[in-house]
C-alpha cells in the first residue's frame, strides 16, 4: 500500500523514483524482453564453455597417483592441471576474477569496472599473443647465432624466473600503452591495474611457456597394467586424441560397444573371406587360391591388431566412456570439440568486432567532426573497404599466410570497420554544433578529449548496437572458412565438424550436421537478437510505437 504525499512533497521530489542513467535504463529494458533473456543465457552458456572446457573435457588425468611394486602409491600429481596453458589459466582465473569485481559492493560505477577489465583484458591478450609467437620463434630447431643462445637461456628448465622476465619484457610495452587510456580517474589506480595485470600475465605466461606434446594412449597403458591410478574429468577425452578405430562411432555408444561393433565386423570380413579362400581351392586355381589366402592372413593380421591395441582400453574406465554426440570422422568425441570450439568462436566473434570498432570510430570521429576535404577523401577510403569483398579475402589469405586464429582475427577486423564507421560519422556530424562541443572548443580542451571523452559517449549508441550484428557476421565467417578446410590449424571448430558431415566416402552422418549445425545457428540468432533488443531500447521512436 503506497504513502499518499501532498503536492507540496511531490513537487519537492519527495516519493519520487529515483532517476536512472541512460545505459541502466536502456538494460533495464532489454532484460524485460523474453528472447533476449534467451539469447543472453545463450551467450553466456557458450562463455562458459569457452572458460571451463580444459576442465570438462580433457583426456589428461585430473589426478594421477604412481603405484609402487609394493601396491602403495609412491607419489601424486595431476596432469590435467599441468596441461593447460597460460591463455586457460588466465581465462579461468580472470572469469572468476571478473565476476566478483562486477558484483563487489564498492563505490565505482560500473561502466568504469567494466573499463578495467577491458583494459587488463587487453594487456593480458596481447601478451599471450606476442609470447607465443616468441616462444615458436626460439623453440624453432633452424635458429642460430644469438637467437639460439637466447633460446637455450630462456628454455632452462631451473631457472623459471626467466621465461618470467622474458614475459614481462613482452607485455612492458602494453601495459605503458594502457597507462593512458583513461578509464580511470586516478593515474595511480590506473598504474595499479596494469601493475597487476602485468604481473598476473607474466607469471602465467612464464610458467606455461610452451607446450609439450602429450601421448594420451599412455595413460590407458600404464593404468591397465597396474603402474598408476587415475581420476578423470566429465569427458575424458580431448578435441585432439584421435583414434582410427573409433570413426564416425554413433551418439550414446560406449568405447566397449564401439569395440564389440568393430570386432563384429572384423569377424564378418574374416569370414567372406575364409569362403573365398574355400571357393578358390575347390576351383583349382593356385593363382587365386594364393592371392585368396594373403587377403585371408591381412584381415586376420588386422583383426589380431585391433585387439591387441584395444585391449588396454577396454581394461580402463575408458571403455564405459559414452560418446554422447558420436565421433568425427577422425575418431574424435564431437561434445569434447564443441566444448572447445566455443573459445573459437568467442575468441573471433569478439576480438574481430572490437579491431573493427575501434578503426571505424577513430575513422568515424575524424570525418563527422571536420567534415569537408578531411570527410569527402577518408569516406572514400570508406567505400574502397566496402567493396573488398572479405570471405574472398579470408580464403586468398588462407592460401598464402599461415593458417592462424590471429590472421584471420585480424584480417576480419581490419574490412568490418566500415559500418561503425559511417555510424560514427553520422552521429559526430549532428554532435559537432551541439552547445557542449562549443564549449570544449571554447575551453581550449584538446582535440583527443573532445573526440573521445566529450563526444564519443554521447554517439556511441548505434556502434554498440551494429557491434552485437557484427560479432555474428565474424562467426558465420570464422565457420564458413572452417567448413572450406581453410580455417586454423589443429583447433576445434564448429565449422570444421559440419563439413565432416558427409564423410570422406560421401556418406552422410546425421549427428554431425545436427550438433554444430545447431550450435552456429543458435550463437548467430542470439546476438542478432541481442543486437535487435537493444536497438528497439535504446530508440525513442520504436519505444512510443510500441506503446
Amino acid at each position: 500500500m503506497h504513502e499518499s504525499i501532498s503536492g507540496v512533497e511531490a513537487m519537492r521530489g519527495i516519493g519520487a523514483a529515483e532517476a536512472r542513467g541512460f545505459w541502466a535504463d536502456a538494460w533495464s529494458r532489454v532484460l524485460k524482453s523474453r528472447s533476449a533473456l534467451c539469447a543472453i543465457g545463450w551467450i553466456a552458456l557458450v562463455a562458459a564453455g569457452a572458460v571451463l572446457s580444459p576442465f570438462i573435457a580433457n583426456a589428461n588425468p585430473l589426478w594421477l597417483s604412481v603405484i609402487g611394486t609394493d601396491g602403495v602409491v609412491v607419489s601424486t600429481r595431476s596432469p590435467l592441471w599441468n596441461s593447460l596453458a597460460a591463455a586457460d589459466l588466465l581465462l579461468f582465473f580472470g572469469a572468476i576474477g571478473g565476476t566478483v569485481w562486477m558484483c563487489v559492493p564498492i563505490a565505482m560505477r560500473r561502466g568504469e569496472r567494466l573499463g578495467v577489465l577491458v583494459v587488463m583484458s587487453l594487456i593480458a591478450g596481447s601478451t599471450v599473443v606476442v609470447a607465443s609467437f616468441v616462444a615458436d620463434w626460439l623453440g624453432a630447431p633452424t635458429r642460430t647465432g644469438w637467437s639460439n643462445a637466447l633460446g637455450d637461456w630462456v628454455s632452462d628448465p631451473v631457472n623459471a624466473w626467466r621465461r618470467v622476465a622474458v614475459a614481462a619484457a613482452i607485455g612492458a610495452p602494453f601495459a605503458l600503452c594502457a597507462l593512458g587510456i583513461p578509464f580511470l580517474l586516478s593515474v595511480r589506480a590506473r598504474a595499479v591495474v596494469v601493475s597487476i595485470a602485468l604481473i598476473a600475465v607474466s607469471l602465467a605466461v612464464g610458467h606455461r611457456w610452451q607446450a609439450s606434446p602429450v601421448d594420451f594412449d599412455r595413460y590407458v597403458t600404464d593404468e591397465a597394467a597396474g603402474r598408476i591410478r587415475c581420476v578423470y574429468t566429465l569427458i575424458p577425452w580431448s578435441p585432439d586424441r584421435i583414434r582410427s578405430e573409433l570413426i564416425t562411432v554413433p551418439p550414446m555408444t560406449t568405447v566397449a560397444r564401439a569395440y564389440e561393433a568393430k570386432d563384429a565386423a572384423a569377424g564378418r570380413e574374416f569370414a567372406r573371406f575364409a569362403v573365398a579362400v574355400q571357393a578358390a581351392n575347390q576351383s583349382g586355381n593356385e593363382e587365386l587360391a594364393i592371392r585368396a589366402r594373403g587377403d585371408l592372413e591381412q584381415v586376420a593380421r588386422q583383426r589380431s591388431s585391433l585387439q591387441r591395441e584395444w585391449k588396454p582400453l577396454l581394461t580402463s574406465p575408458f571403455a564405459a566412456h559414452s560418446f554422447l554426440l558420436g565421433t568425427d570422422s577422425n575418431g574424435a568425441d564431437v561434445l569434447a570439440q564443441l566444448l572447445w570450439a566455443c573459445r573459437l568462436s568467442i575468441s573471433v566473434g569478439f576480438v574481430s568486432t572490437g579491431i573493427a570498432v575501434i578503426i571505424g570510430v577513430t575513422m568515424g570521429s575524424i570525418m563527422g567532426y571536420f567534415g569537408g576535404t578531411i570527410d569527402l577523401v577518408l569516406f572514400r577510403v570508406v567505400e574502397i573497404f566496402m567493396a573488398v569483398p572479405v570471405l574472398f579475402l579470408l580464403i586468398v589469405a588462407a592460401g598464402v599466410l599461415p593458417r592462424s586464429t590471429y590472421v584471420m582475427m585480424a584480417i576480419i577486423g581490419c574490412l568490418s570497420w566500415t559500418g561503425a564507421a559511417r555510424f560514427t560519422r553520422a552521429e559526430f556530424m549532428k554532435l559537432r554544433h551541439q552547445d557542449f562541443v562549443q564549449g570544449a572548443r571554447a575551453s581550449g580542451l584538446p582535440l583527443r578529449s573532445i573526440l573521445f571523452r566529450h563526444m564519443l559517449p554521447n554517439g556511441v549508441t548505434p556502434v554498440l548496437v551494429d557491434a552485437s550484428f557484427a560479432i555474428a557476421g565474424a562467426i558465420i565467417a570464422e565457420a564458413t572458412l572452417s567448413y572450406l578446410g581453410l580455417g586454423p590449424d589443429n583447433q576445434a571448430s564448429w565449422g570444421k565438424l559440419l563439413s565432416s558431415a558427409t564423410g570422406t566416402t560421401g556418406t552422410f552422418v546425421w549427428w554431425l550436421a545436427i550438433f554444430p549445425g545447431t550450435a552456429i545457428f543458435l550463437s548467430v540468432l542470439a546476438y542478432n537478437v541481442l543486437g535487435g533488443s537493444l536497438r528497439d531500447a535504446i530508440d525513442p521512436k520504436l519505444r512510443k510505437a510500441a506503446h
